[in-house]
């Protein structure tokens, strides 16, 4: 039987679903995101594709989950000498059919197995909003912890959130 869940590096031969994925989740949940459903949708095809194609500092991961893509993940590590220790991680979604099961971890196993391949990063770091307890929850069990929060990190609608400042080393055992 094959496989039902698979996380890969996406590419640009991935950029239409990974568009269509993409766009969902800014529509499902905005409040995840800094990036909105209209200024994402307004990105030309070919700019969403060049920054898809993975390089040496970047890779974007895809959840397949039965023939399906159902969950993005960017991992970028710092350039800048002083910093290039660190990756940070963005732009985490799981459609919402597809969770529960999971995708999200499959994600996160990914990147900090990809992660350790970068020659001297030691940590990860990624942000997530007030409101978005369920995926808190996930970084935490994957060895993440808040060091910070930034009260007034965004103001949607006129109302301000704050925003969890989260890292786990690379050190650790998974």
């Amino acid at each position: 039987m094959a496989e039902r869940l698979h996380v890969r590096p996406l590419g640009r031969s991935d950029v239409e679903a990974y568009r269509e994925v993409r766009l969902q989740a800014l529509c499902n949940d905005p409040d995840a995101f800094l990036t909105t459903a209209a200024d994402f949708a307004a990105r030309p095809l070919q700019s969403v594709a060049d920054r898809l194609e993975p390089t040496a500092h970047a890779v974007t991961f895809g959840a397949v989950l039965d023939g399906t893509l159902v969950g993005l993940l960017t991992l970028v590590r710092e350039e800048s000498a002083v910093l290039a220790h660190r990756a940070n991680v963005y732009g985490v979604s799981v459609a919402p059919a597809a969770r529960g099961q999971g995708v999200g971890a499959a994600l996160l196993d990914a990147a900090v197995a990809h992660a350790r391949t970068w020659n001297g990063v030691h940590s990860l770091h990624l942000a997530v909003i007030e409101t978005q307890a369920a995926a808190r929850r996930l970084y935490e069990r994957h060895g993440f912890r808040v060091w910070g929060r930034q009260p007034d990190a965004v103001c949607r609608d006129g109302a301000l959130q704050a925003e969890d400042w989260m890292w786990r080393p690379l050190t650790q055992a998974d």
